[in-house]
């Protein structure tokens, strides 16, 4: 039985291998005596899941175990998004949440994220106190505080809830709305299976938008494939984005905290390239004044938006719990990072890719023009920048080997260029003496090592692609 370990995104493992009924309610009991030592027990914890195998089970068998420690639940309805569940324990002042998700994992994973009061991830001193006390518990065994369910409902230990109305007023807040009513746009919206569904669609139809939704049933399969909106994962949108013919597409990952973006030609906008638009966007339609956060191997793009209105840009390791302490030591216009991951100004300190989209949706209406469009015009007011990445599936040997070899030999020369700077915030970042630069780090969600890299030209960017290709070779 492998250990509890939380990564970037809370704890992940294969289901009835180490993701079993037996360490969930050793890591709920964790949670249950760290908050009891904190003084937050009293203000209770909100429960919730998204669409994968066992969801409900799992969120009753916590809502027992939380019982057993007298600590009330706020029970969520299966398949609340992760942004969802964020905005209402703060609404609420609970001590936190519980979320079963594994967001954009294959289907075999099941997922437990812990985020406190504040709404955000719970930092790395938190999840290395749960991991310290899960193992504790482990070690010594037998059986563990817990009520039963009906006894615990009639207790009031277990309250039903449903935060999705909230969540759409601070939306509607959030989101300027009267601008989207007024393009009449036509939308293609691919939930993927997961959480999304009855979210955008909902307050898109409201704002008289056309929307044609896919994929918004429950399959813990996912449809065979990943709940995660990349490009690979959206044949389907893509095409019916061309054919219909739809002004956009948007697509959620399986808790709906990251996002997906398709422009009217089919072609797919990466998540770089939605920071930079919404950066812009933002700067220029809102009041605001603060910094811009992304993480590490996340588009040097933003810094020179920011340099040009003059915004500081905050660079943290990935993982949304370093923006979201962030969010907590000074105003942010928006923080994110390239796998699909944002929030802004005023917002939760998590990852809400319903919003994200919702906010494309607004630079389209007000835009009048194509995301393709927008991008031209900020590669001539900018520069242009180009990037991509590797991932490389994991064997036995090959992180020790990576790690060894990128510490006792890194290399002094990449694609041609001389290495100005080695930075190890997080992993091995190579900048490069013509500003190009390449990371290698391994995921905190998933058993891939990752290969980052940005240029300013195409042809550096295959040279990047085929450099760090043959560097993660070992």
């Amino acid at each position: 039985m492998g250990k509890i370990t939380f990564g970037t995104s809370g704890w992940r493992a294969i289901l009835a291998d180490d993701f079993t009924f037996a360490n969930v309610k050793i890591a709920v009991t964790a949670i249950a005596q760290h908050l009891q030592t904190t003084g937050e027990a009293s203000k209770g914890l909100l429960v919730a899941g998204d669409y994968r195998f066992l969801s409900e089970e799992f969120m009753k068998a916590t809502a027992q175990v939380l019982a057993g420690h007298g600590i009330r639940t706020y029970l969520c309805p299966v398949g609340t998004p992760t942004p969802t569940v964020s905005y209402e324990l703060i609404r609420r002042q609970t001590a936190g949440s519980i979320n079963f998700t594994a967001s954009h994992n294959p289907y075999q994973y099941q997922g437990l994220k812990f985020n406190g009061s504040d709404g955000g991830p719970a930092p790395v001193q938190v999840t290395l106190a749960l991991e310290a006390l899960a193992e504790s518990l482990s070690q010594k065994g037998g059986p563990l505080p817990e009520m039963p369910y009906d006894q615990a409902d009639a207790k009031g230990l277990i309250v039903p809830i449903d935060p999705k109305e909230p969540y759409f007023s601070r939306l509607r807040e959030l989101v300027q709305f009267d601008v989207i009513r007024k393009a009449r746009l036509r939308v293609v919206l691919d939930e993927m299976h997961g959480n999304g569904a009855g979210y955008i669609d909902q307050l898109l139809q409201e704002a008289g938008v056309n929307v044609k939704v896919l994929h918004s049933n429950r399959d813990p399969f996912f449809g065979g494939g990943h709940p995660e909106p990349s490009v690979s994962e959206l044949p389907d949108a893509i095409q019916l984005v061309k054919t219909w013919p739809a002004h956009l597409g948007l697509a959620n990952d399986g808790d709906a905290d990251r996002f997906g973006v398709i422009d009217s030609d089919g072609t797919f906008i990466t998540p770089n390239e939605v920071l930079c638009i919404l950066l812009e966007h933002l700067i220029k339609t809102r009041p605001w004044k603060g910094s811009v956060v992304r993480t590490v191997p996340t588009t040097h793009m933003i810094d020179a938006i920011a340099k040009a209105h003059q915004v500081t840009v905050r660079e943290t390791p990935v993982g949304f719990k370093y923006i979201a302490e962030i969010m907590g030591q000074e105003p942010i216009i928006i923080g994110g990072e390239e796998s699909g991951g944002l929030t802004i100004h005023g917002h939760v300190p998590e990852k809400d890719g319903i919003l994200a989209n919702l906010l494309m949706v607004e630079v389209m209406a007000q835009e009048g023009r194509t995301f393709g469009s927008i991008l031209k015009s900020l590669h001539q007011e900018y520069g242009d920048c180009f990037g991509d990445r590797l991932n490389i599936q994991l064997k036995e040997g090959l992180k020790e080997a990576m790690t060894a070899k990128l510490k006792d030999h890194p290399p002094q020369e990449i694609a041609g260029q001389k290495v100005k700077e080695i930075v190890r915030k997080d992993g091995t970042q190579f900048i490069l003496e013509n500003g190009d630069w390449l990371v290698v780090r391994f995921s905190g969600t998933e058993p891939l090592m990752r290969c980052y890299f940005e240029s300013k030209t195409v042809e550096g960017l295959e040279k990047l692609r085929q450099a760090g290709t043959e560097l993660t070779r070992v």
